[in-house]
Formats: structure tokens, C-alpha cells, sequence
């Protein structure tokens, strides 16, 4: 990864961030005219890549797997304000978005990040090759977090429709938040070397690409602490930008969504592809530079974060909010998630896959947005 060393006042992607919040306070609240909306998704896109490179440049000092862990947490703590913002002011019609985003992102990252960063490797090197200790983990956590908070709702008996009681709610709660944070504990300090990328020797085993080639953004010099810190500022502004003009275009959003006949749960797939679109471009990245375990840390990271920080910021939040709070899925959401397991499973337990892993979890995270519009 090439990240720069020093910190021009003049980028874009130092402009691009602060003109973009400057611009979410100036429109916050207000019906915009269609010009207007244009130029808001236009520094929506750009305040993305914006969040992208600063990721990266922060990533590239701190080292791995810490440089995951800061973009999948900085964009789960932002969802889960925009999830709760949303549903305050939507009253009872928002019970189920909270479900409907975190299972968007569950499947989004875990059968289209993923599905991407196999393809984008497996393309130039025939074979994809990652540690499968540590991917093998992380899996299991994703899946475990999303049967405990997702699925069990829908079989409960203790209150009416698929929620949860309060006791019920808390353990599922604080059980998503001790078992997040006893990952981030392996991640980082007690196993961290299952997360990092494999030996040199091992990724050029393929014969697809000489081993000159691998691994070169080792060499890029590490940027110091002052440009460190003032990306990781920018990355903040970044994403509160990204999803606090996600949030203005919500409206337009919607109304766009009932005119299409559409149902509402493809307003928390809107806002999860919005979401995690800069851990896309950051994970299509990191895949492109043969580093598919970083990519793979992002997406099941992600994904992991998405459940163990929002689940129990929205059992805080459903003190104060009207209306149920609607997390168990529906037949066919089960169906799917219980696909992506026996496939996610089978794909990491090898330690290497191909283009076929590939399309197959491409191929579920199209079967979901299918089937997400047409129920």
C-alpha cells in the first residue's frame, strides 16, 4: 500500500471530507431542490473515496490487523447512528430496520466483499491463499452473532411476533458485545498472527505471478504520526459526511422505493450498500495488492461489527423509542443465512480458494438483493 507521507492541505481528499459536512449542515433539514441533490450524492461518492485513502494511510501506520479494525468499527459505530436516527423519526413503520440493515450488512459483506475479493485475486493468481485459523474465526463469530440476534426471535415464544422480550433483549445484547469484544482481544493481542496475511513463499506458490510482484507495498514508506493523525481525523469527518448526506437523500430514498412498488426492507439494503461502500473500495484494494487476508478481515470484521456494536446500541436505544423492535427474520432470510454458512464454511476451511468460491458467494449476494425487492 502506498501511503503517502505527507498531509497536502490542498487534496481532494482533504478538501472533499470537510466540504462535504459543510455542505450536510447547510442542507440538514431541508427539502432540496433536484440540482442540489445531485451535487449532495456527488460529495456523497466523493467523501467515500475520501474515507477509503484515509483508511488506508491510518491502516498503513498502525500495521495489521488494527488497520481493519479501525474502519470496520468507525463505519458501524456511524450506521448504527444513522439506523437509530431513522427510526426516531420514522416512529413504528422503522420496527424492522434495524433488522433489515444489520442482516443487509451480514449478507453483504460476508457473500459480496468476500465473494469480490476472492474474485479480484483468483483473477490475476489462479488461487487465493489466506490463513484459515484466523478467517475460520471470525466466520464463526458472524455466525454465531447473527443466529443469537437475527433467528432466535422468530422462534421465541415470549412475547408476540418475532421480537424479543426485554430480558431476552438484554442477554442477546450484552452477549453480541462480550463476544465482539473477546474477538477484537484474539484479534489483536492473543492470536494476532491469524489475521495477517500468509509468508511471502506461501502467496508465491501460484504460478500465476512471479514472486517479484508480491507483497510490494511493503516497501512503501510508513507515513509518521502527524499525517496519521490527521487522516484518521479526516476518516471521522469522512464517514460522518457519508452518512449524514445518506441520511438527507433518505427521504428521496424512500419516496423512491414506494413508487417502485418495492418493499421497505430494500431501504435497509440501500442503507447497507451506502454504508459499507467504502469497505468495498477498501477491500477491492487491499485484493488487488494479492493482501486477501486483509480484505477478508474487512468484510467479516464488518460484519462482526455491525451486529456485536449495533444490537446492543439499539436494546439502549428501544428504552426511549415507540413502537416494537422487530430483529428475527423471515423464511426465506433464514434460508439464506444458513446458505451463506454451509458456503462460507466449506469456502474457509481449506485455506485457499478460487474463482468458483468466488461466483458462488457472488452469486448468493445477488440471489439476497433479488430476492430482498422481490420477496
Amino acid at each position: 500500500m502506498r501511503a503517502p507521507t505527507r498531509f497536502p492541505l490542498l487534496a481532494p481528499a482533504t478538501l472533499v471530507p470537510l466540504l462535504a459536512v459543510v455542505t450536510l449542515a447547510v442542507v440538514w433539514g431541508r427539502v432540496l431542490p433536484p440540482v442540489v441533490e445531485v451535487v449532495v450524492v456527488v460529495l456523497l461518492a466523493g467523501a467515500v473515496l475520501a474515507a477509503v485513502h484515509h483508511a488506508e494511510v491510518v491502516a498503513h501506520r498502525v500495521g495489521e490487523p488494527f488497520g481493519s479494525l479501525i474502519l470496520a468499527v468507525a463505519v458501524t459505530v456511524i450506521e448504527v447512528g444513522l439506523i437509530i436516527t431513522l427510526m426516531v423519526s420514522g416512529g413504528p413503520d422503522t420496527a424492522t430496520l434495524a433488522r433489515d440493515t444489520v442482516f443487509a450488512a451480514v449478507m453483504i459483506t460476508c457473500n459480496g466483499i468476500v465473494g469480490l475479493s476472492l474474485l479480484l485475486t483468483a483473477v490475476r493468481r489462479r488461487v487465493v491463499v489466506f490463513n484459515p485459523e484466523g478467517t475460520g474465526a471470525a466466520l464463526a463469530t458472524v455466525l454465531t452473532l447473527a443466529t443469537l440476534s437475527l433467528v432466535l426471535p422468530t422462534f421465541t415464544t415470549g412475547s408476540p411476533g418475532s421480537a424479543f422480550t426485554g430480558p431476552q433483549l438484554a442477554f442477546a445484547a450484552v452477549s453480541s458485545l462480550f463476544l465482539y469484544a473477546t474477538f477484537v482481544f484474539v484479534q489483536n493481542v492473543r492470536h494476532r498472527d491469524y489475521f495477517l496475511p500468509p509468508p511471502r513463499e506461501v502467496l508465491t506458490s501460484s504460478p500465476a505471478r512471479p514472486a517479484a510482484a508480491v507483497g510490494d507495498e511493503e516497501h512503501a514508506p510508513v507515513p509518521p504520526m502527524t499525517t496519521a493523525l490527521g487522516s484518521f481525523a479526516l476518516l471521522i469527518v469522512a464517514l460522518v459526511a457519508v452518512v449524514g448526506l445518506a441520511k438527507v437523500e433518505s427521504p428521496t430514498i424512500e419516496a423512491v422505493v414506494a413508487d417502485a412498488g418495492l418493499p421497505r426492507p430494500v431501504v435497509g439494503v440501500v442503507i447497507a450498500l451506502l454504508v459499507l461502500l467504502p469497505e468495498t473500495l477498501a477491500a477491492a484494494r487491499n485484493a488487488r495488492r494479492d493482501r486477501t487476508q486483509i480484505s477478508l478481515n474487512l468484510a467479516l470484521g464488518s460484519a462482526m461489527a455491525s451486529i456485536g456494536l449495533t444490537i446492543p446500541a439499539i436494546a439502549i436505544a428501544s428504552l426511549w423509542l415507540d413502537g416494537p423492535l422487530v430483529l428475527g427474520l423471515g423464511a426465506t432470510q433464514i434460508v439464506l443465512l444458513g446458505l451463506t454458512a454451509a458456503v462460507g464454511i466449506l469456502t474457509v476451511m481449506p485455506g485457499r480458494a478460487t474463482l468458483l468460491q468466488a461466483w458462488v458467494h457472488l452469486s448468493l449476494c445477488a440471489s439476497y438483493l433479488f430476492l430482498a425487492a422481490n420477496p
